[in-house]
């Protein structure tokens, strides 16, 4: 299982913080959040996705049970 957690307006479209996610690539992460809450799929092309604090963004990316992924959206402000 992966810990998927949501920031700020990715939060928002999620209308969550956190979820469990049990995948096994970056590409079908976000195959399965989006699925699950269709409004991300106007928030996730503008995040930063990072995995285990590493910024990712290759589709093909493996992702080892016990990650967390953190989903980031652009920050306005200092």
């Amino acid at each position: 299982m992966i810990t998927v957690r949501y920031f700020a307006g990715a939060r928002d479209a999620a209308g969550t913080e956190t979820e469990t996610v049990d995948t096994g690539t970056l590409g079908t992460l976000t195959e399965q959040i989006v699925a699950t809450h269709p409004t991300l799929a106007d928030v996730l092309p503008r995040c930063s996705v990072l995995a285990d604090g590493i910024r990712v963004h290759d589709p093909a990316t493996p992702l080892s049970p016990g990650s967390t992924v953190d989903v980031l959206p652009p920050f306005a402000g200092g």
